[in-house]
């Protein structure tokens, strides 16, 4: 077992707590945030040692860590120590020590003594014994090793058995039990602004702010966010909202939601997002207080890094430029193909307004197998062909080379088509996807061929 002990307190001249950078800021590489952007020193200090082990408890000002479980993950003590320390919070004076047993490291800690003797500890040190210091002294115990030598029964009769447990809990003896710290299943966090905003777009640096938490909280738990939504509460005062919550100071609520297509942790592409939305909101008041919640989170998998610089990917991706064009337009503005469980080629994929999510499979299996068969392009309007020497015309005359592929459809799908598609090629045009269509029967008298059969040229191959 090994214990490390940690007390912060926030240094006089300490520089304002880090947010994420603007986004036009591109002057230089933008500097990952550390979990000092984060409001509360405390939670802070918590959600950085989360990153090194889940076994991490709250005693008094100060946090615990035991890290013999994690050392092997970060490649040995020497290893898990050195990071620990060179990423703690910039804007926290740390103090630290180091222990076989929480209460030594403890001890430690707040006797400012990182390599003093188990023995040698000053009792003021040990919790459990402060209630009976003038006692102790009176007996000449004022450390852990005088303490220890008293008799064990006389002691417990005398003072409780709770010294006797924080006793063997300190030299080992005993197994240390504690409510150990966890992140919040569900991140939501509020913000008070330091002055009343008036403009939607201006919300963007406190959001800046509370972005820069989500890092920190998706890093910690190995997750990226699929949905999130912002929210800010009007001044009651100025606002012309019916109704107003009687248990708070501020009036109406606005909602603002973002949805993407994959688990993400860049935040300087959700802050384009919200600056793109933002810009198209109109605030009724001023705004007083913002709060960011995580709707949908997904856990990320690892990620495999190229050893060549020119395999790194540059530039957006296709599903965030998607997304800014969708929240810079208007979601009806971007449309995406949407695949259709229908027969009739020209109904086999839909536009539709593109959402954020992944993309909807083909309804139908069977699609795929006959997909060998499909052009590359489908022309908007079948183009009714020639017939000479009763044979089909394409820019000269095509050769059959595959089918028929039977297509019908009945009144139920509109109007019923019956189809024979081909594949044919044109000495000029190249390979050709053409159909024939077979009329029903009109009870006429001229039943001649060319009345009962057309030919139509559909598709094209690349």
């Amino acid at each position: 077992m090994h214990w490390i002990a940690v007390q912060a307190a926030p240094e006089p001249s300490s520089t304002p707590l880090l947010t994420l950078p603007p986004i036009d800021a591109v002057s230089e590489p933008a500097k990952e945030p550390k979990p000092a952007a984060l409001v509360d020193v405390d939670t802070a200090l918590v959600w950085w040692a989360l990153q090194f082990t889940p076994l991490v408890a709250r005693v008094e000002h100060s946090l615990v860590l035991e890290v013999s479980g994690s050392e092997r993950l970060f490649g040995g003590r020497a290893a898990l120590l050195q990071r620990l320390f060179a990423e703690c919070p910039p804007a926290v004076a740390l103090a630290h020590a180091q222990g076989e047993t929480s209460l030594l490291a403890l001890a430690r800690l707040w006797a400012q003594a990182p390599e003093a003797p188990l023995q040698a500890l000053p009792l003021h040190t040990l919790a459990a014994a402060r209630a009976h210091l003038p006692t102790l002294e009176r007996l000449g115990c004022s450390t852990w090793g005088q303490l220890r030598a008293l008799p064990r029964g006389g002691l417990a009769r005398r003072f409780g058995a709770g010294l006797v447990d924080a006793l063997d809990s300190a030299w080992g003896t005993r197994p240390e039990l504690y409510p150990w710290l966890s992140l919040p299943e569900v991140f939501d966090v509020p913000l008070e602004l330091s002055a009343a905003v008036e403009t939607a777009p201006a919300l963007l640096f406190g959001a800046r702010r509370l972005l820069a938490q989500l890092l920190v909280w998706l890093r910690a738990r190995q997750r990226g966010v699929l949905a999130l939504e912002l929210l800010w509460e009007l001044d009651a005062r100025r606002s012309n909202a019916l109704h107003v919550d009687a248990h708070h100071q501020g009036g109406a609520q606005g909602r603002l939601e973002l949805r993407t297509a994959e688990p993400t942790q860049d935040m300087q592409h959700l802050q384009r997002l919200l600056g793109e939305q933002l810009a198209r909101v109109t605030l009724p008041a001023p705004v007083l207080y913002l709060r960011l919640r995580s709707l949908q989170t997904q856990a990320l998998g690892g990620e495999s890094h190229s050893l060549l610089p020119e395999d790194q990917r540059k530039g957006d991706s296709l599903h965030q430029m998607l997304e800014r064009l969708g929240a810079r337009l208007g979601p009806e503005q971007v449309l995406c193909v949407q695949p259709q469980a229908r027969h009739l080629p020209e109904q086999m994929q839909a536009w539709v307004p593109w959402t954020p999510g992944p993309l909807k499979k083909t309804p139908s299996d069977a699609l795929s197998a006959q997909a060998a068969l499909l052009p590359t392009w489908l022309l908007a309007e079948p183009q009714l062909l020639q017939l000479k020497q009763d044979g089909p015309h394409y820019q000269g005359p095509l050769t059959l080379l595959a089918g028929p592929q039977r297509l019908e459809t009945g009144w139920l799908e509109g109007e019923p088509a019956l189809r024979d598609y081909f594949v044919a090629r044109s000495a000029e045009a190249g390979l050709v996807w053409i159909y024939r269509e077979r009329l029903a029967a009109s009870g006429q008298k001229n039943t001649s061929t060319e009345l009962r059969l057309r030919w139509y040229l559909h598709g094209l191959f690349a």
